[in-house]
C-alpha cells in the first residue's frame, strides 16, 4: 500500500488545490522538502498523500543523520512518473474539472479490463484518476495471479 508520492510540477499549490478537489481532501503546504511545495491530502484513515515540487526539484541524499533534501535542478516538461488516484466524483465531473483547468483529459480502457481518465496535469504530467466503477474493475482486474496469467498468455516470463 502506498501512503504517499511526490512529483514535480510548474505550479504546486494550484495543481495540489486541484488534486485535493478530485481527492475530496485539502491542499495544503509542505515545508519539509524544498520551498514552494505543497501536499494534497484525501482526508482518508490511510494518511494518503500526493506531494507536489516546483519542477526542477530532485531528492537527494545527505550524508550522516540527516533527511533527504529537495535540490532545484534545470526543469523538464516530460517524464514516465505517474499514479492512479481514486475519486468519488463521476466522470463527467473529472473531466469537467479537467477542461477547467485547460489540462488534455480523456477516458481510457487498459487492456480492455478497466477503465481510466487519463490527465496530463500542466499539459505534460499524467495522472489516472478512477471513479468507484473505475475502482471496482481495478480491483477485480490487478491481482498478481491475474497478472501472472496475463504474462502467460503473453508467453512472457513470470520470474526474473
Amino acid at each position: 500500500m502506498l501512503f504517499h508520492l511526490s512529483i514535480e510540477v510548474d505550479d504546486p499549490k494550484h495543481v495540489a488545490e486541484v488534486v485535493a478537489e478530485l481527492f475530496g481532501g485539502e491542499a495544503l503546504p509542505f515545508p519539509p522538502v524544498t520551498p514552494g511545495s505543497w501536499i494534497a491530502l484525501a482526508g482518508d484513515d490511510r494518511g494518503t498523500g500526493i506531494e507536489f515540487y516546483p519542477r526542477g526539484t530532485e531528492i537527494r541524499e545527505v550524508a550522516g543523520d540527516h533527511d533527504a533534501e529537495g535540490v532545484r535542478v534545470a526543469p523538464r516538461r516530460y517524464n514516465a512518473t505517474h499514479f492512479a488516484m481514486a475519486t468519488k466524483l463521476g466522470q463527467d465531473e473529472v473531466l469537467a474539472i479537467a477542461r477547467r483547468e485547460g489540462w488534455p483529459a480523456k477516458y481510457r480502457k487498459r487492456g480492455g479490463v478497466f477503465g481510466v481518465i487519463e490527465i496530463f496535469v500542466e499539459g505534460c504530467q499524467m495522472i489516472e484518476v478512477l471513479t468507484d466503477e473505475m475502482q471496482r474493475e481495478y480491483l477485480g482486474a490487478v491481482t498478481i495471479e491475474n497478472w501472472k496469467g496475463m504474462l502467460a498468455a503473453m508467453q512472457l516470463p513470470t520470474a526474473a
